[in-house]
């Protein structure tokens, strides 16, 4: 029996969940504030118990490698490589972008359309009106994973071209600016759960990563300020 457990961690929402034979058996969530460190490890060790299985008894160990928040996919790549390390299991990276891809399949078009999606545009939110996003077609990235300032034209030769459906929780504050009508919204986090097909074809094609060098994708450089507040 194949067995992948699954780590979420790089929006607000943390979230595990563990996969036996291409089936979700166990599935773990909480967007508590500032909980990964907390959670994360807990929920794995639930789950686990759960199922009367134990670590050993899993073949691989997957997690979100970015984009997101610094902080939650430090979380989650730690807690990932602390597993893989200790028990000489593979370790599988996911991007976020491809998790929400995956979780989009259980947005139905709505009954006037009767028809899928022409493209899936998910969003991880950065800050104010920016985004990390690429634009997916039939599964398949079309462009870089890259930051872009939201606006009303953003998008705007892919809409026209059929409907959109923007995915994510950067999505939300998009709502507001693009008014084409080929566009549709999904306001979400992105899920561990969403995380099996990729990470079943990455098992497959054996593209395991190097547990001692693995890094997150952050797409930017983390940025360090001094707090105004007095220490002292």
């Amino acid at each position: 029996m194949e067995r992948i457990i699954l780590i979420e961690t790089s929006t607000a929402l943390c979230s595990a969940a563990l996969a036996e034979d291409g089936v979700i058996t166990a599935y773990k969530e909480s967007s508590a504030p500032k909980a990964h460190a907390s959670l994360t490890a807990v929920f794995i060790q639930d789950m686990l118990a759960e199922r009367g299985v134990t670590l050993a008894d899993c073949d691989a160990v997957c997690v979100s490698k970015g984009p997101g928040s610094y902080t939650g996919l430090r979380v989650g790549v730690s807690t990932a490589k602390g597993l893989c390390f200790g028990s000489q299991k593979p370790l599988l990276a996911v991007g976020t972008l491809d998790t929400l891809v995956a979780q989009a399949a259980s947005v139905t078009p709505s009954e006037a359309e009767r028809a899928p999606f022409r493209f899936i545009i998910p969003m991880i939110d950065a800050r104010r009106m920016e985004v990390y996003t690429a634009v997916f077609e039939n599964g398949q990235q079309l462009t870089e994973t890259a930051p872009a300032i939201i606006d009303e034209n953003s998008f705007a030769e892919y809409l026209e071209q059929g409907v959109c459906l923007f995915i994510g929780d950067g999505a939300g504050k998009c709502a507001d600016v693009i008014k084409h009508p080929n566009a549709r919204f999904c306001q979400c986090w992105p899920k561990a759960s969403a995380m099996l097909s990729p990470a079943q074809q990455a098992y497959k094609e054996k593209r395991f990563e190097d547990v001692a060098y693995f890094e997150p994708f952050y797409l930017k450089e983390f940025v360090a300020t001094v707090s105004k507040k007095k220490l002292f």
